[in-house]
């Protein structure tokens, strides 16, 4: 355990990946965002989603944190299970960590009506609908997603090659696409229309921690092939 730990020091080594980067991304979609909502004639609420910016960081330090970690890890003597487990567990406080970010701008918002232009970044309705905790558990849930799909790409990317990476990503659009065609063409929006509504924000982030749970297993088996 205490070498696995020493991984999340190894990640952190440098901080501006984990925190100072995505407090930069934060505070500049913010600021974009007021400006922009206070040029918006009106006095009804505007909804955007500047917010999500730092999330799709969470894609590039997957990828970093495989790509360009994991060879010096190796120079350390650390085994390939202790890298995994512990750059695991350093995605989920950086996930930890973005998700009480959101819940302080929410509060903000709240506290300033919306920056006093009426404009909403991360106080939106359907995602606080179950509170604070649910709030949080949806914006968690979507960096550490993110996080691993960088991290299972790169982690394909260097036990197959670009190659296979490619395959895989041409036959998961392929699926997508089928999966979109079939609803087309049975009719089925409304159901899957209301079935998203009933599951919610948090159901939807439930249900994403699932499918990032698969991924981990997917990354973790294809890590032992993985060419440092």
């Amino acid at each position: 355990m205490r070498r696995t730990l020493n991984v999340i020091r190894l990640q952190m080594i440098n901080r501006q990946t984990f925190i100072w980067v995505p407090l930069i991304i934060l505070a500049g979609a913010t600021l974009i965002s007021v400006l922009i909502y206070a040029m918006i004639p009106g006095d009804s609420p505007k909804y955007g989603g500047g917010g999500q910016a730092p999330l799709w960081y969470f894609f590039a330090i997957g990828l970093s944190a495989m790509t360009l970690t994991f060879p010096f890890s190796q120079a350390m003597s650390i085994t390939r299970r202790e890298f995994f487990f512990g750059t695991m567990l350093t995605a989920v406080l950086a996930s930890t960590f973005m998700g009480v970010l959101f819940l302080i701008g929410g509060g903000i918002e709240v506290a300033t009506n919306g920056y006093g232009v009426n404009g909403w970044l991360f106080y939106l309705p359907w995602l606080w609908e179950a509170g604070p905790l649910g709030a949080f558990v949806v914006y968690f849930a979507l960096a550490l997603f993110f996080f691993v799909v960088g991290f299972t790409g790169a982690t394909i990317y260097k036990s197959w090659g670009l190659m296979v990476l490619t395959i895989v990503w041409i036959t998961l659009a392929l699926v997508l696409v089928g999966l979109v065609y079939l609803v087309t063409r049975l009719e089925l929006w409304d159901q899957v229309g209301a079935g998203i509504g009933d599951l919610g924000a948090v159901g939807l982030a439930l249900w994403g921690l699932v499918a990032t749970a698969v991924l981990m297993g997917v990354s973790f088996l294809a890590f032992r092939r993985a060419i440092p």
